[in-house]
């Protein structure tokens, strides 16, 4: 075996740059099946897959050197005019190009790419050779089911274990476990690329490089070594001038803190006149600057464009609406806007249930939309951009919309909620009735949907992120998502609230108004406790009783408070002001309603309250005694 020394660090960053570059290639195909005449993306892909094939070649990784080679010279005909760029042959291009980013998976867990997929090669071949385009893998018409057990199989080439099973033992097969909504293989493998640059450390070091993976057939690794290579991935790109900035503050902080220790000394050495302790004051001032400096451009280094997650999507909604029989196009705009690179990570998976519920829920076929008088093509829109100290998802369609009064229905029929709730819903809360589990107003199960988990899924992992998500949809015309982030996870501005002399805080992001109560102008409405505000009737929820505390006297003030599922008010004893929370998670110990812990500029340690999590089990969380006495609060 010949000597890997050095491999390692040349295999990772062939693996970064080819990942980008394949990235960008699947845009430009994108782009290019709207535009197959356009010379300029024709060349830009021929180099792009030129770039791999040699770095490949250097790295004697001959599978993919060799699909490479094949998609390239097909590129090379189509560049002189002597194939024309159909459907078909996109599919073929699409094919080779998952089967490349398959192998550089291998090839990150330290081993030699197994050969491509012989209906990719033999396709590229066909076409190739003048024999014409033969689909390898191509989308294939969604086949809706009537019920879950005529789904279709797993696509893992696996055995049928149910009817092996009935054949054996003369039983019934169970329901077979029907193929995943959430997300496919092929999606799977893309967003994995675009969240989780390819690792290659391992404890095999580089003479690991060359032999091929054992833990499953077929020389695939397994699904848990790929989970744990996964989970090891914590590096991150950062723009060399915003280190420059960190290292000028740290240099200007330690002139700093040269001057507060020489003043120290005077004073201690008895010296403590006007101008002293004035030079003191602005010493101290200084260091507050630039510790605020410091921290803000510490927490920019975790900042990542969100358009190297953007840039997956055209290719999944290309996919899925070919799969479908639909025209979509998926429009991105604010691919420069800035979020914390594990926003990033966790953002994944609702975009990618969004954009499959626009393309297969939302738009419509394309001769339904001439019906309608709309353009056959469909309009899907990705859109961020930052609003304070938010980041906005947009996710829009211009598809048929949805109805109100059909999801009332539909969550009824399913016995989601009662008819006496039903009738109660205003339109926004019925729309977000979508989002409970088991809801679908599919009647047939596919691929696709059906299953009423993945707006579910959505909902979820926004409250994860300390997000919210809102809905408006206009019938005939259309539905907007619109998800409202945190710009970091590590910094929450948060209002401090009193409980007696216990403060808690609440993620500003709920708060919407503070107003003095009353109480001869609390009345009961359904035996429950409601203030008028500005015409609008408003549950008031103590925060003692969500804590599960005594109600020593009746609050004072009260938190207008909205989450994305209702609006209500808040009543405290007090306020201790506004503040940024470095957010600290409690590891061993965490209260159910509490989000983390942060520390106050005295020391004091406080709660951060989790309120949709509280809300959930109104009044069952007797368990915050306990946690206020365990973090010996002062």
């Amino acid at each position: 075996m010949s000597d890997f020394g050095g491999m390692e660090d040349l295999l990772q960053d062939f693996l970064q740059e080819a990942n980008d570059l394949l990235s960008d290639v699947d845009n430009k195909l994108v782009d290019l099946e709207k535009m197959p005449d356009d010379r300029a993306l024709l060349n830009d892909i021929f180099r792009g897959f030129h770039t791999v094939k040699g770095g490949a070649g250097f790295l004697n990784a001959t599978e993919l050197v060799t699909l490479c080679h094949l998609t390239e010279n097909l590129f090379d005909r189509l560049r002189n005019g002597e194939l024309e760029l159909t459907a078909e042959l996109m599919d073929v291009i699409m094919d080779a190009t998952k089967g490349v980013r398959e192998m550089f998976g291998e090839l990150g867990q330290l081993v030699q790419p197994q050969p491509a997929d012989p209906a990719v090669i033999a396709a590229l071949k066909g076409v190739l050779s003048g024999e014409g385009v033969v689909a390898a893998n191509g989308p294939e018409p969604v086949q809706h089911a009537t019920s879950v057990s005529q789904a279709p199989a797993s696509d893992l080439g696996e055995p049928d274990w149910n009817a092996l099973h009935a054949a054996v033992t003369g039983e019934a097969p169970s329901v077979a476990p029907a193929k995943s909504e959430v997300i496919t293989k092929a999606e799977a493998a893309i967003v994995e690329a675009a969240i989780t640059p390819a690792t290659v450390a391992s404890p095999g070091g580089a003479a690991a490089f060359g032999r091929r993976a054992t833990d499953r057939p077929g020389g695939q690794p397994s699904s848990a070594r790929r989970a744990e290579e996964r989970s090891r991935e914590n590096t991150i790109r950062v723009d060399t001038s915003r280190l420059d900035q960190v290292l000028n503050l740290s240099g200007e902080i330690g002139l700093t803190k040269n001057r507060l220790t020489s003043l120290r000394a005077d004073i201690l050495a008895g010296k403590n006149d006007s101008e002293t302790l004035h030079a003191l004051d602005q010493a101290v001032s200084q260091l507050d600057l630039l510790v605020s400096d410091l921290q803000n451009s510490v927490m920019k280094t975790r900042m990542q464009p969100i358009g190297r997650l953007f840039q997956k999507y055209p290719r999944i909604a290309r996919d899925l609406a070919r799969q479908l029989g639909k025209d979509v196009e998926l429009v991105l705009a604010g691919e420069e806007t800035e979020v914390d690179k594990t926003m990033i990570e966790d953002l994944a998976d609702p975009l990618i249930h969004l954009i499959r519920n626009a393309v297969d829920h939302g738009v419509e076929m394309p001769e339904e939309r001439q019906a309608a008088g709309k353009p056959p093509k469909s309009l899907v829109r990705l859109e961020a951009r930052q609003e304070g100290d938010h980041i906005v998802l947009i996710i829009a369609d211009d598809g048929k919309g949805m109805n109100a009064e059909r999801i009332r229905a539909k969550a009824t029929e399913k016995g989601l909620i009662s008819e006496e709730e039903a009738n109660t819903l205003d339109e926004r809360q019925s729309l977000n009735l979508i989002f409970m589990p088991g809801f679908s107003t599919k009647t047939q199960i596919s691929d696709v949907s059906g299953r009423g988990v993945g707006m579910d899924v959505v909902k979820t992992n926004i409250q994860k992120l300390n997000g919210s998500i809102e809905i408006r949809s206009e019938p005939g015309k259309g539905s907007v998502f619109i998800i409202s982030l945190p710009l970091t996870l590590a910094i929450l501005p948060v209002l401090l609230v009193l409980l007696g002399d216990q403060p808690f805080a609440l993620p500003l992001s709920l708060v919407r108004e503070i107003l003095p109560i009353e109480q001869s102008k609390i009345q009961e409405v359904g035996g429950k406790e409601t203030l008028v505000v500005r015409g609008e009737v408003l549950p008031v929820i103590t925060l003692a009783r969500l804590l599960g505390w005594p109600l020593e006297r009746y609050p004072e003030y009260g938190v207008f408070m909205q989450t994305a599922e209702r609006s209500f008010i808040l009543a405290v004893d007090s306020f201790a002001g506004r503040d940024d929370a470095v957010i600290k998670s409690l590891e061993d110990f965490r209260p159910k309603g509490v989000a983390g812990v942060t520390t106050l500029s005295n020391g004091q340690i406080v709660l951060i309250l989790d309120m949709k999590e509280l809300l959930s089990d109104l009044g069952q969380h007797s368990d915050f005694g306990s946690a206020v006495r365990a973090l010996d609060f002062a």
